[in-house]
């Protein structure tokens, strides 16, 4: 779980805390009423459970304080929004979920995206995009509407020439080399990113693979300094504390002060396309 989360389990917790005590009720008193476990009232006060929105009705309902639902009720809702399981979110298919990041994308002004494996989802090639997307519907077993989740991918890199949007990307140089769909696949891509070095509102660093460790790392976007989205095996975290969006952003500036960029990078790219072009020189001459 991240502090925000947590803290805002906790704060939801001393404020429902504060109703059962006005009430001058304890918590097996408060949770007989309800018909709970007498161990539910203290896990929702210490954070440690999440109440539902039901729960919220009965709580009010019991310590006369129905005047507070709707409040709470939408904090409820807003710790909700903070962890999204990939099953949840994808339950409709991947369309969706790019619709909503181009949404937000579309409102940020300035983006920071760190990714240690894999290419930045906003500068995939299509064929790209296919192999990633194609890996995501098989692992989480959702429903299969590929070709119209790339679409929608593809249309979100419509904001990288339009608008007054900037970009910065970190990449680790692994990024180069996960093999994505082949060799061929991998020849495109990379191509399109020695296509990116040159955009005027992009900044684009990759950490060579001998650089030292300074910080801790997993893959994480910014944006602006409002909002921070990290993706986990199960979840997307929304983290909106500024403390912590505070903290993502000295990661980042750690991560692209070890970043090389310019000429330095398109090196790292162009080594990187030779690699695969070798293999695919390889593949060939074991077919022939």
């Amino acid at each position: 779980m991240t502090n925000s989360l947590h803290q805002a389990r906790h704060a939801l917790g001393q404020q429902l805390r504060d109703l059962r005590k006005d009430a001058q009720l304890t918590g097996r008193g408060l949770a007989t009423l309800a018909g709970w476990h007498s161990s539910k009232v203290s896990k929702i006060e210490y954070g440690k459970q999440t109440p539902t929105e039901e729960d919220i009705r009965a709580w009010c309902r019991h310590t006369s304080a129905e005047s507070q639902i709707p409040d709470l009720i939408a904090t409820v809702r807003n710790i909700e929004s903070m962890y999204v399981e990939w099953r949840r979110m994808l339950s409709v298919g991947t369309r969706r979920r790019q619709n909503a990041s181009r949404r937000l994308e579309a409102g940020t002004k300035l983006m920071r995206w760190y990714e240690p494996i894999l290419v930045p989802g906003i500068l995939h090639t299509a064929e790209y995009a296919r192999e990633v997307m194609r890996r995501v519907i098989e692992f989480y077993e959702v429903p299969d509407d590929l070709e119209d989740g790339v679409a929608e991918r593809m249309e979100r890199q419509t904001i990288l020439y339009r608008g007054d949007h900037h970009f910065h990307f970190v990449l680790a140089q692994q990024a180069l080399t996960t093999t994505v769909g082949g060799s061929d696949v991998m020849i495109g891509q990379l191509d399109r990113l020695l296509a990116v070095t040159s955009l005027p509102r992009v900044v684009f660093g990759i950490i060579p693979n001998n650089a030292e460790y300074r910080t801790p790392t997993n893959q994480f976007i910014i944006f602006d300094n409002l909002l921070v989205h990290v993706e986990t095996i199960s979840a997307e975290l929304s983290i909106s504390q500024p403390r912590e969006v505070t903290l993502y952003s000295k990661a980042f500036r750690r991560l692209a002060e070890q970043a090389v960029t310019g000429s330095a990078a398109r090196n790292l790219i162009t080594s990187a396309i030779k690699h695969f072009q070798e293999q695919q020189d390889e593949e060939v001459s074991t077919t022939s």
